[in-house]
């Protein structure tokens, strides 16, 4: 008869042990974040409203900035720079990609934003949204899938609105929403009622924001 080993188990066999997976720490998003803000901040260092504004659409927004302020509200309603510095900033102009043979604008204008609300409300986005994506497939897929939905949002963005300067990264954020609907609907049948609620809940949040 075999002894009894408590580290082995009954017989002699040894005792399966598991140990507990180390929770996946999300870094590409929340560096994506980190990232916008900061270009946001030096596009507004450069834009200089009170020195550049010509005072013809009105004051300059928040002039306790300094340098920092915003252009006037009749010019830009979100509280950010002026079109001129976001074009030189890489800005998405349908003629100077075309014409100008600027095609690495549509990887520029992913960085940009219009304005301190387009920043939070994308900053929220990928908070809400690509974060918990990055947790569950890992940050090579999103980085793809956030690189191509951004690409080709600004090629659908430059044929359908070719008189308008286009910045933002809404069109990368709407590929992971497709890729979290895909996934849903993929799976479905093993999510639970409380995940369900939750991605929803997600899909509200990010809608709303973009709304």
């Amino acid at each position: 008869m075999g002894s009894w080993d408590p580290e082995k188990g009954s017989k002699g066999k040894k005792k399966k042990t598991y140990e507990c997976e180390k929770p996946w720490i999300p870094w590409l998003l929340p560096t994506i974040v980190l990232a916008n803000i900061i270009i946001f901040v030096l596009m507004m260092y450069t834009n200089n409203c009170p020195k550049n504004n010509k005072g013809s659409k009105g004051k300059c927004v928040a002039r306790y900035l300094g340098r920092f302020s915003f252009q006037p509200s009749k010019e830009n309603p979100l509280f950010g720079p002026s079109s001129n510095i976001m074009d030189k900033w890489g800005a998405l102009q349908w003629s100077k990609v075309v014409h100008g043979k600027q095609g690495w604008r549509f990887i520029t204008c992913l960085w940009l934003h219009g304005g301190l609300i387009h920043l939070f409300a994308n900053v929220l986005s990928f908070v809400f949204i690509g974060i918990r994506h990055e947790q569950q497939f890992g940050y090579v897929r999103v980085g793809v899938i956030y690189l191509l939905s951004g690409f080709g949002g600004g090629i659908l963005s430059s044929l359908f609105m070719q008189h308008t300067t286009t910045v933002g990264a809404s069109g990368a954020l709407f590929g992971l929403i497709g890729a979290m609907c895909s996934e849903f609907l993929t799976n479905w049948t093993i999510y639970t009622y409380k995940a369900c609620l939750s991605w929803l809940y997600h899909l509200t949040i990010y809608f709303l924001l973009v709304a």
